[in-house]
């Protein structure tokens, strides 16, 4: 069973518009804050996503929890005629939709708002999709997955970038010390939200990883599921198909 984890405690919206909020406050300082706290390691594994479906030649990708596209534009460099970025956030969005402007990337990517759990798509749409640092914040995992697999096409590939918990000593005692203590000081420091990056620390401790998101694309209907550690375990990459 999940544990479900709220960006704000005491609010009486769900976890879809708390989160939506949230993003929307952080939009405008995401982007250096990812780099400050992540050592900017996640660049790195954002690209071996991007090695990952390039092989597999897509020619119509979908990147969902875009965020401020990141990853999307980093797609540009697949074979795929067009990418488009999926995001609840507004302000999010914005801030993407400013960055693939200036790379001038206009005519293969676009960024449009729409809910992960509902998405506007047909059935058997892409040939590729992807989520990194997202899935966490699906309202209903479950759902969600549902969702991804519908509109995969047969054969499609679908990659999940994630953060995850280290298994070894010392960097798993390393890395409690660091997200419960380390992170949440920076966000409070450095972001105009200060729960925000509290909520992405919890989030990322009870979110299940390795085996355990296996079995659960397993179950959805998934197949040859596979993971991949980066950085001693502190991020996976996940990758699955559709028969």
């Amino acid at each position: 069973m999940l544990t479900k984890v709220n960006p704000y405690k005491n609010s009486d919206l769900g976890k879809k518009e708390q989160v939506t909020q949230m993003f929307d406050t952080i939009s405008k300082e995401y982007d250096g804050l990812n780099r400050v706290i992540s050592f900017g390691i996640d660049i790195k594994w954002r690209n071996n996503v991007v090695d990952i479906i390039k092989k597999q030649q897509p020619k119509s990708i979908l990147d969902i929890a875009t965020g401020t596209g990141d990853l999307a534009i980093n797609l540009a460099q697949t074979s795929a005629e067009k990418i488009i970025g999926l995001d609840i956030s507004p302000g999010m969005l914005n801030v993407g939709k400013q960055k693939v402007k200036d790379k001038k990337l206009d005519n293969r990517i676009d960024m449009i708002i729409g809910d992960s759990e509902n998405m506007p798509f047909e059935d058997n749409t892409f040939d590729a999709i992807t989520v990194a640092f997202g899935v966490r914040n699906f309202e209903t995992l479950n759902n969600g997955l549902k969702e991804i697999l519908r509109v995969l096409k047969p054969g499609g590939t679908f990659v999940i970038l994630e953060t995850s918990v280290p298994t070894k000593f010392p960097f798993k005692q390393g890395y409690k010390v660091y997200s419960k203590y380390i992170l949440p000081t920076i966000g409070k420091l450095f972001s105009k939200d200060k729960t925000a990056y509290k909520y992405l620390s919890e989030s990322a401790s009870v979110f299940p990883y390795g085996e355990a998101l296996n079995n659960i694309l397993r179950n959805i209907g998934f197949i040859n599921v596979q993971d991949k550690p980066q950085t001693f375990g502190v991020a996976t990459i996940y990758i699955a198909s559709k028969s």
